[in-house]
């Protein structure tokens, strides 16, 4: 890998954004919100519902004895880690490759910190209509959400091309 000058490194102030406010968020839940009631932010579609999940998406594993955690912290270490280094090779101005880069590497950080802190993930962000309701969330999904999504779709409209810089 070439790594490129300026590199995108600095985007990980973004990523360590992310962890501040995901875990600021959590603190103010665990302080303020009861465990598994629905307090209404918008009727209809939205309420803070605190609650944990031990497992990854949708509770994948969550009832599997306690390695998933570790396995799961792991995963998430090795792709930020593999971002990190994508990240070296980024130039800086390459926002459409470095921004959702920097969201998932700050998004898994933050669900590793409450799975080693608390061995399970906090979640809050409940959203429904009517009787159909998404499961829980936190601000570290949705970074990681947004991320993902960033990379597929600047990905499928050619957000950057590296072949086409000159050496």
């Amino acid at each position: 890998m070439k790594f490129a000058k300026p590199n995108a490194l600095p985007w990980l102030l973004v990523s360590a954004l992310v962890v501040v406010l995901d875990q600021w968020s959590k603190a103010w839940v665990l302080r303020s919100l009861p465990e598994f009631t629905d307090v209404t932010v918008i009727p209809g579609f939205w309420n803070w519902y605190r609650t944990y999940n031990t497992g990854a998406a949708f509770s994948f594993l969550a009832n599997s004895g306690g390695w998933q955690i570790w396995l799961f912290s792991a995963l998430a270490a090795i792709i930020s880690a593999a971002l990190t280094y994508a990240l070296i090779g980024t130039p800086r101005r390459e926002w459409k490759t470095a921004l959702p880069y920097a969201l998932v590497i700050g998004g898994a950080i933050g669900n590793v910190i409450d799975r080693i802190l608390h061995g399970h993930v906090i979640d809050f962000i409940k959203w429904y209509v009517g009787d159909h309701v998404w499961p829980a969330f936190n601000l570290a999904d949705s970074a990681i959400v947004g991320g993902a999504a960033g990379i597929i779709l600047f990905g499928l409209l050619g957000g950057s091309s590296r072949k086409d810089k000159t050496p």
